[in-house]
């Protein structure tokens, strides 16, 4: 498996890159802190993994986007001899995009239960990450369908770590979680902070 940490500004990364403001990355005081190479992937295939690997790339760190990476993902790494140390599962589905993968909700929310459970066999440190604000919750969605939240509890509780953006924790689900299972949780504003915010819990 050959490790991607190149990346390339497309279009969003450059609107991404070209949004300024004033902000601040909020934090609990944690000891977590993932090494890598890093498993970076989606629950849901929502384009989030696309914004985290610009500022992993910015960062310069080691890791791998596989969009529908699988716990066999993990296995053949170590087998290879260079694990993966770290994972970050992006939360959040789009329809447009597991249409796309050719995957449902039911088979994303499987592969992530067993690609969890993989990770933590193997002592990695999970990172759960929600980046794209409340327009990537149910809030915003089609009646009926709870497919962004279903994203987040099959990775939240499970994460050593969460690295959330702000405005997506409106209504403080992400808040309470942290509190209930000691989960710290990392806040950013705006999303050129989310680099500082992923270099709080990663180091090369």
């Amino acid at each position: 498996m050959t490790r991607q940490s190149r990346w390339i500004v497309g279009p969003v990364a450059l609107t991404l890159m070209l949004m300024t403001g004033v902000g601040s990355v909020q934090a609990q005081d944690a000891d977590v802190v993932g090494e890598t190479p890093v498993l970076l992937t989606s629950c849901g295939q929502s384009p989030g993994p696309t914004f985290v690997k610009l500022f992993l790339g910015r960062l310069e760190m080691d890791f791998e986007l596989l969009d529908q990476a699988t716990a066999q993902d993990l296995i053949d790494a170590q087998s290879a001899g260079n694990p993966f140390k770290s994972i970050i599962i992006v939360t959040g589905a789009s329809l447009k995009g597991m249409g796309a993968a050719g995957v449902s909700m039911r088979e994303e929310l499987i592969r992530t239960e067993a690609l969890i459970a993989e990770a933590k066999g193997q002592g990695l440190t999970i990172i759960g990450a929600h980046v794209e604000g409340m327009d990537r919750r149910a809030q915003g969605a089609a009646a009926g369908d709870n497919s962004d939240e279903q994203s987040i509890d099959a990775v939240m509780p499970f994460s050593d770590v969460m690295v959330i953006r702000q405005d997506g924790n409106e209504d403080r689900r992400f808040t309470v979680l942290s509190e209930a299972e000691g989960i710290p949780l990392i806040l950013f504003v705006k999303n050129m902070e989310m680099g500082d915010a992923f270099g709080r819990v990663l180091k090369k």
